[in-house]
């Protein structure tokens, strides 16, 4: 697999993730977060599972069997980062928009080497400090701090992309040792599904009847995003190293905002413009920093 081809499936992955954010803001009319979540998921799940065993069946007890400790330690952390990290973001466009939703959760991207950093030990380059300066000033004209219920909403998604970023980590950690992309994307959403569906019974009303009235959204999340864009993330993350795959994810930021102008009609005024223009110079300046350094030596 080259590398062309994993960069190829990582822009593939950011223009579905971002283009999903409508069909998740729109999905939550008659359900509500976690029950649009579960639904997602199990399409996910239900749409990837096929291809897994079609092209993986021979090499999928062989590579479990490398390192089994390493591989259900990967699944679990993975499973509930990205159960949490969807929630909370599903969760936040009850309160906030979709523009707002999709640049806070590239704050993924500084986060990704800071993590690396205290879990690894890997050293953070000194560009992050004045990126994450850059972002909170982003964040401060991005929001409209007088409105609570949106900055509530802005807080959640802040939130979620911590653990966006643990499962930006743990995915480049995994295919470095596992070489069974399509089934473990299946068996993740497997995990999320599961996690959503225990937790919509809990805290929401399961209606069937209103679930299929989301139908279109959900299928265009589950199938698209839940399902092929997390499958084509693993193969991306096969060739690319984590801090410079995000720096490629956060671009579901511009999908995300174009998609919410020309779809929903969420324009932006001129402050929340030079925000998005912001956080998107931090979270660039982040990673081609270390780059210009390597290539002056």
């Amino acid at each position: 697999m080259t590398k062309s081809f994993s960069l190829i499936c990582a822009l593939i992955t950011t223009f579905i993730w971002g283009t999903a954010f409508i069909a998740q803001d729109t999905g939550m009319d008659n359900i509500g977060p976690l029950t649009f979540n579960a639904a997602r998921f199990l399409v996910g799940f239900i749409t990837i599972l096929p291809f897994a065993l079609f092209f993986e069946k021979k090499k999928i007890i062989k590579e479990i069997q490398l390192n089994k400790s390493k591989f259900f330690k990967y699944l679990i952390i993975m499973g509930v980062s990205l159960f949490l990290g969807t929630s909370l973001q599903q969760a936040s466009l009850q309160y906030t928009n979709v523009a707002n939703a999709a640049f806070f959760t590239v704050f993924y991207v500084p986060l990704v080497p800071i993590l690396l950093f205290f879990i690894y030990s890997q050293k953070v380059h000194w560009s992050i400090w004045p990126s994450i300066a850059l972002c909170i000033y982003g964040v401060y004209l991005l929001s409209n701090f007088s409105d609570a219920e949106i900055m509530k909403g802005d807080a959640l998604v802040i939130l979620c992309s911590l653990f966006w970023a643990l499962h930006i980590i743990f995915a480049g950690k995994f295919m470095e040792t596992f070489d069974i992309p399509v089934f473990y994307a299946a068996l993740q959403g497997f995990l999320v599904a599961t996690l959503s569906i225990l937790s919509a019974y809990t805290f929401e009303e399961i209606i069937i009847s209103d679930i299929f009235l989301e139908s279109s959204s959900i299928i265009y999340a589950g199938v698209l995003s839940g399902g092929l864009a997390f499958t084509l993330q693993m193969f991306a993350q096969k060739n690319i190293e984590e801090a410079p795959a995000a720096i490629i994810y956060s671009l579901e930021g511009v999908f995300a905002v174009i998609a919410a102008w020309i779809i929903l009609q969420q324009v932006l005024n001129l402050n929340n413009i030079i925000g998005c223009i912001l956080i998107l110079i931090a979270v660039i300046f982040s990673q081609l920093a270390p780059s210009v350094k390597k290539i002056n030596k």
